[in-house]
């Protein structure tokens, strides 16, 4: 089993934010409404455009 893609630097705040909904790696993160994420606290503008910049990728 290949081991799951880790986040990337998207500071502490928002890595918690986002463990605490499920989210941690992004294997995770494919599945996921991220317009929901960016409404947790932590989360913001500049971490969705590095997540959705690395899902894209």
């Amino acid at each position: 089993m290949d081991d799951p893609r880790p986040l990337p630097a998207i500071g502490a705040p928002a890595a918690r934010a986002l463990a605490e909904v499920g989210v941690r790696n992004l294997d995770d993160l494919e599945n996921a409404d991220l317009a929901f994420l960016a409404t947790l606290h932590g989360v913001g503008p500049k971490a969705i455009a590095v997540l959705r910049a690395e899902l894209e990728s």
